[in-house]
């Protein structure tokens, strides 16, 4: 009984501190309580899942309320609204000083003296040796396959025991353009090596997410003719000088009937490649019936639409350094390389 008067007392105690002294005893303003800090599991997901719907109903108040007033600007002849556009990583990066601009008459000036104006201004065709490391596995000749379908003109040579300096002058009297060195470890391709003849430069990535033609669900089969190459926000200094020497690897002037198209696209800092075969079609798209009009027959619209089919490979390359001539790793200069204190930002981006 004891037990029972103390609990009654508490609860008692409780409920008058609730309320404020005077007349009316206006009832205390409650803490917020978060969804993590409930302790029973039940309840701390019903209060969630209440928040998230609360929430949802929320944003689809505010999408109507918007295309509502967007829709009156029209009738009325005004214009619309302005659309928000979403705080991404990408659109909030932070300033960069070597971005580039269409007015730099400094970075076009020295396109014309860099060492891939040979072959960008189709003076000297490409020319792609592609080789491996010694200790080469069983997914690196396959994906070296595919990367013959993909890059024109590229030839294979077995590597063996020849060092790659020897590679790099067996290239130049061949009068190679480029070397591409595909690197393995424990069976499947890390990295790749990219380097640009006669006088570099050379580009180490680490490659990953490597996806072979067979193991992509519908793909396609590529043909002999020579693809188009899309690049995508190279914007930088770096980016621009990277995505030239990618450039250099394929021939400037496309065959279009082949309806390929290569695409390297640069997100934070993360290429990712892509090979697709693309068709135009003409789709006819039903459109509302007139309702004055007795007639059964529907309006119809048509639209011309672009379907894609993947070839394959597909890989992601991650830009580890840059480095001035061929390949050298005692003495050679590096333009670029990346160091683990570089990445202090999330926002923070180099090509």
């Amino acid at each position: 009984m004891g037990k029972e008067k103390k609990r009654k007392a508490a609860e008692e105690a409780v409920e008058a501190d609730d309320y404020v002294d005077g007349e009316d005893k206006k009832p205390k303003k409650q803490k917020l309580i978060l969804a993590s800090q409930i302790k029973n599991k039940e309840k701390r997901s019903a209060v969630y899942a209440k928040l998230k719907h609360e929430k949802r109903v929320e944003k689809r108040k505010k999408i109507k309320a918007r295309d509502a007033a967007s829709k009156q600007a029209l009738e009325l002849g005004e214009e619309p609204p302005e659309k928000m556009v979403p705080r991404t990583i990408e659109n909030t990066r932070e300033a960069d000083e070597t971005v580039c601009r269409p007015d730099d008459e400094e970075l076009f000036a020295g396109n014309d003296a860099d060492e891939f104006s040979a072959v960008l201004k189709q003076q000297t065709a490409p020319k792609v040796l592609i080789t491996t490391c010694r200790f080469n596995s069983s997914r690196g000749p396959k994906f070296i396959k595919e990367l013959l379908s993909v890059i024109p003109n590229a030839h294979y040579y077995k590597r063996g025991t020849y060092e790659l300096k020897k590679i790099v002058e067996y290239a130049k009297n061949k009068e190679f353009t480029s070397i591409i060195v595909v690197h393995t470890n424990r069976r499947e391709p890390d990295a790749l090596l990219l380097i640009g003849l006669p006088d570099g430069p050379t580009a180490h990535f680490r490659l990953s997410n490597l996806v072979l033609r067979k193991d992509i669900k519908k793909h396609g089969n590529p043909t002999s003719h020579e693809p188009e190459l899309v690049l995508n926000n190279f914007t930088t200094r770096l980016g621009h000088r990277v995505g030239r020497m990618i450039q250099s690897l394929f021939p400037q002037v496309p065959n279009f009937r082949g309806r390929r198209v290569v695409t390297f696209h640069n997100q934070r800092d993360f290429i990712f490649f892509r090979h697709h075969r693309y068709v135009f079609e003409v789709k006819e798209k039903k459109g509302p019936q007139d309702k004055k009009s007795k007639a059964t027959k529907e309006k119809t619209e048509k639209k011309v639409i672009a379907r894609l089919q993947e070839c394959g490979p597909r890989f992601t390359l991650k830009l580890v350094s840059l480095q001035h001539g061929t390949f050298d790793t005692k003495g050679g200069e590096f333009e670029w390389v990346h160091k683990a204190d570089m990445d202090t930002s999330r926002r923070r981006f180099f090509i």
